[in-house]
């Protein structure tokens, strides 16, 4: 199933509301809640597509309000190798908060100046309270998958050894446009991770080549801090982002970076520099 949250006009006066929903054919469905992270938070639900359709519906950020939000650097081998390191042992995590996300075609604004760059990533949606969870158990517990891109502001990244202030920026970490269930996707078995910049491809891999894949992160995470239903943990980027290129690539005023994985979607958003 894709699910969603999708914006849309109600009543008279065509004010904007937001709704959790399903994809039936081609058409949008409500489900009770107001978003995606509210009808996750309810508890285990059953999706059914018996609810009324919406009209005019467009998604939006799916997750607007996750309780954690939980990244995994380094996880590609060949982005690995592309930074000068070894493959890790375990997995190298940074956090970043709800504010940091922003909707699949929301433009991305952040001040002028600044080395802004792309990565593009599967992110994986929990769908069940996970506590110290075996790999069976974590695999189990996921919701299903959306795309995201951890734009990330290098020459704040690097100040010091800690990232946490190059990646949480307010507004910069595109995710969505849906989050589509595990009975139809299974990354696994490989899923195309792909970013183009005005067009031009700059990444391109596939999940079979992760180090750790979805259920290692989620069992491995939970195993210090407890994930919850509508958690959203990302799984890393593949090589080619704009820091390891000779010379060194940035995003500028005006492009516009797409994010896809086949079988999920698309993002698209365009870089604004703006005080």
């Amino acid at each position: 199933m894709h699910l969603a949250t999708v914006a849309h006009g109600t009543g008279a006066t065509g004010a904007t509301g937001t709704s959790a929903a399903v994809l039936d054919g081609d058409i949008w469905r409500a489900l009770p809640a107001a978003d995606l992270s509210a009808f996750l938070a309810a508890g285990p639900a059953a999706v059914t597509l018996t609810g009324e359709v919406i009209d005019g519906a467009v998604p939006v950020l799916p997750l607007p309000a996750p309780r954690k939000v939980i990244c995994c650097g380094l996880n590609y081998a060949d982005h690995i190798r592309e930074t000068g390191r070894e493959l890790p042992a375990y997995p190298t995590l940074f956090t970043k908060y709800a504010d940091s996300l922003t909707g699949p075609e929301a433009d991305l604004v952040l001040p002028p100046g600044l080395q802004v760059d792309w990565e593009a990533e599967l992110a994986v949606v929990v769908g069940t309270t996970l506590r110290r969870a075996d790999r069976a158990t974590a695999l189990a517990g996921i919701a299903g998958y959306t795309v995201a891109n951890d734009i990330s502001v290098r020459d704040w990244q690097y100040r010091t050894l800690e990232w946490f202030q190059g990646k949480a920026w307010d507004a910069s970490t595109p995710v969505g446009p849906v989050v589509v269930t595990p009975d139809e996707i299974d990354p696994a078995k490989g899923l195309e991770v792909i970013c183009r910049v005005n067009g031009e491809q700059v990444q391109h891999d596939n999940t079979r080549t992760l180090v750790f894949d979805s259920a290692d992160l989620l069992a491995y995470i939970s195993t210090f801090t407890v994930l919850r239903p509508g958690d959203l943990v990302l799984t890393g980027t593949p090589g080619g982002i704009g820091a390891a290129r000779k010379p060194q690539r940035f995003l500028a005023d005006g492009d516009v970076v797409e994010t896809e994985i086949p079988g999920i979607g698309r993002l698209r958003n365009t870089v604004r520099f703006t005080n």
